[in-house]
């Protein structure tokens, strides 16, 4: 019991890793013991953040633009060519675009829905041999985020966005029932409101945002990283499928 939570001997690999709640889990699997690489499609920005991550654990740098099967692809080259198996990937890169629906435009679509439901999947079907080489020793995780949006519907005109959530979700499911045959398992986060260059609401308007979350606040480091490392660790490893909401009870009140 001692060790459910520990990450320790394990090597994560986390897309959009240099901010936002990329950060926040990357932050988290380092207090916990892991190797983690993060990933990013702004080359100094992921430099930046796995140097000043480094203070916490083993962090390094991987930039990649994972938005194109090229990027991802190269992505699992330069992973590879420093490990020969994955224990933890977090499918978190992710992008928004709203507009009235008379004017949503199909760049704003394709854009969208390919990085935050095309990407996952492609991602993860490229790194399957190496999930499942540490799948041999002990549970590899898939983790996907989505978002509460994908749950339940936002007043906002996110048309693509609520879209490719909830299809990461149903995504979720239907990898997990496949996965888990080599010993991956496969899951997913839905966050609520946390502070991020995403979520500039919750970031530069914390007290207006908080009164309409029935905890009273917005999500925290801690809140993430949480529950990222239960997901990630042995205490998540009978969790196949599901999507974890984190939230502060948003979703239910919208309900």
């Amino acid at each position: 019991m001692n060790e459910l939570f520990s990450l320790k001997g394990r090597t994560a690999l986390i897309t959009g890793g240099s901010r936002g709640i990329g950060r926040m889990i990357a932050e988290g699997f380092l207090a916990q013991g892991a190797t983690v690489y993060i990933s990013a499609r702004k080359a100094a920005a992921c430099d930046q953040t796995a140097a000043e991550l480094s203070k916490l654990g083993p962090c390094f740098s991987l930039p990649a633009d994972v938005s194109t099967l090229e990027g991802a692809r190269a992505l699992v080259e330069a992973y590879s060519a420093r490990e020969n198996q994955l224990d933890i990937l977090v499918n978190n890169a992710g992008a928004a675009w709203g507009a009235p629906f008379d004017e949503f435009p199909e760049s704003g679509w394709d854009k969208v829905v390919d990085l935050n439901m095309k990407t996952p999947f492609f991602l993860t079907q490229a790194l399957h041999v190496l999930l499942r080489k540490a799948g041999q020793a002990r549970v590899a995780k898939v983790i996907n985020i989505a978002s509460i949006d994908g749950v339940s519907v936002n007043p906002l005109e996110t048309y693509s966005y609520a879209a490719s959530k909830a299809g990461l979700i149903h995504l979720t499911r239907r990898m997990a029932l496949q996965l888990v045959k080599d010993n991956i398992v496969v899951t997913a986060i839905a966050p609520g409101a946390f502070p991020s260059d995403m979520n500039k609401d919750a970031r530069d308007h914390e007290v207006e945002v908080s009164a309409r979350i029935p905890s009273g606040r917005i999500g925290t480091i801690e809140d993430m990283a949480g529950a990222a490392i239960f997901l990630a660790s042995r205490a998540g490893d009978y969790v196949v499928g599901s999507t974890l909401v984190v939230d502060g009870g948003v979703t239910h009140a919208r309900g």
